[in-house]
């Protein structure tokens, strides 16, 4: 009986060491005032800060070709529930190399920058002709830090006034996630490009497209795309709103959006809303001529018109508007065809990794 207790004893103690072991926390935990959590960051070229210029003395080697600006959110801010006060703060550093940016900032900051929260990488126009998309983003494909859902941005202009706001209450960073997710009620948006898709597009040789975003005092706007070319993983140059529409439409897999166009007879309004676009790619190759057909195919509704005719729900008149709005879809697929008529090959490639 006695050996029997002495086991009982044995396995609740060896039962409770075993739960202790769960009740311990997280070793390694933070608190989030210690942090600086960011959650976007934008590249441009070099330029050097107030800070940086008064401490040149300092003798540490490098070369001023990257700005790196982060966005920080802020806690303060949060914790005192001030809807008036910016929730984010913007610091930026001059390097050569994205690591050491990094580390700089422990010169001058308290809190060790954190990113796992991280949503965008902007990176500006002017940077990415510079130098290519593989150099830019290899520390942040290497750090086990940066989740690889992060999504990448090319902006015309200053990558970090993409990352400024003129509403009280906003960061900047989240307010881009929130574009893209409206990428399924107009065809002026791209599907995001996370790293972990960009490092895919970059390793198959092929050119393709960014998401273009641009900033003007405060706001900003989605528009049109930048081309990426396959062989330098460098910007080769932009599709405008209207091009990137006839992108979208000779892509297909695509379930929102709106066409524009007028009646043929009234000129008046016409608004056709897309359910869905399905597009097929039939190309041609005669000798050195290459040439492709595409089949388009979308449904969608009538959702705005202006004539007020009150024939809306007849067949006539559904097939003549029909023909309208074919019309503009041809329109919108021809200007950027003819556009790229010299490089067709790569608009066959871009089209395929897209």
């Amino acid at each position: 009986m006695k050996n029997k207790f002495n086991y009982m004893r044995f396995y609740f103690a060896l039962l409770w060491t075993l739960l202790l072991l769960f009740l311990t926390g997280c070793w390694s935990s933070k608190e989030v005032e210690e942090l600086s959590l960011t959650a976007g960051i934008a590249l441009d070229k070099g330029k050097n800060s107030t800070i940086e210029k008064e401490d040149e003395e300092g003798g540490y080697p490098k070369r001023n070709l990257i700005t790196a600006t982060y966005q920080i959110v802020s806690s303060q801010a949060q914790s005192k529930g001030n809807g008036q006060q910016k929730r984010y703060i913007n610091v930026s550093e001059t390097g050569d190399s994205i690591h050491q940016i990094v580390r700089e900032f422990s010169l001058k900051r308290e809190s060790t920058m954190f990113s796992p929260h991280l949503k965008n990488i902007v990176i500006s126009d002017s940077l990415v002709r510079t130098y290519s998309l593989e150099q830019l983003l290899e520390q942040y494909l290497r750090d086990n830090e940066v989740r690889l859902s992060c999504m990448l941005l090319i902006s015309k202009g200053l990558a970090k006034e993409v990352l400024e706001s003129n509403k009280k209450g906003e960061i900047p960073a989240f307010r881009l996630s929130g574009i893209a997710d409206n990428r399924n009620r107009t065809t002026r948006i791209l599907p995001p490009v996370s790293l972990a898709k960009l490092e895919g597009k970059m390793r198959s040789g092929s050119s393709f497209l960014l998401q273009n975003v641009i900033s003007i005092k405060g706001e900003t706007k989605f528009a049109g795309a930048a081309v990426i070319k396959g062989k330098t993983k460098k910007l080769m140059g932009f599709l405008n709103e209207q091009e990137l529409e006839g992108v979208v439409w000779i892509n297909g897999k695509r379930n929102g959006g709106v066409v524009k166009t007028f009646d043929k007879e009234s000129k008046k309004l016409i608004i056709y809303e897309i359910k869905s676009i399905k597009s097929k790619i039939i190309p041609h190759v005669n000798g050195n001529n290459i040439s492709f057909d595409v089949n388009i195919e979308s449904e969608g509704r009538l959702s705005e018109n202006w004539m007020q005719s009150g024939k809306d729900f007849e067949n006539e008149f559904l097939k003549k508007e029909e023909k309208a709005i074919e019309k503009e879809v041809k329109h919108l697929v021809h200007h950027v065809t003819k556009k790229y008529k010299k490089n067709i090959k790569s608009i066959l490639r871009v089209l395929a990794t897209n």
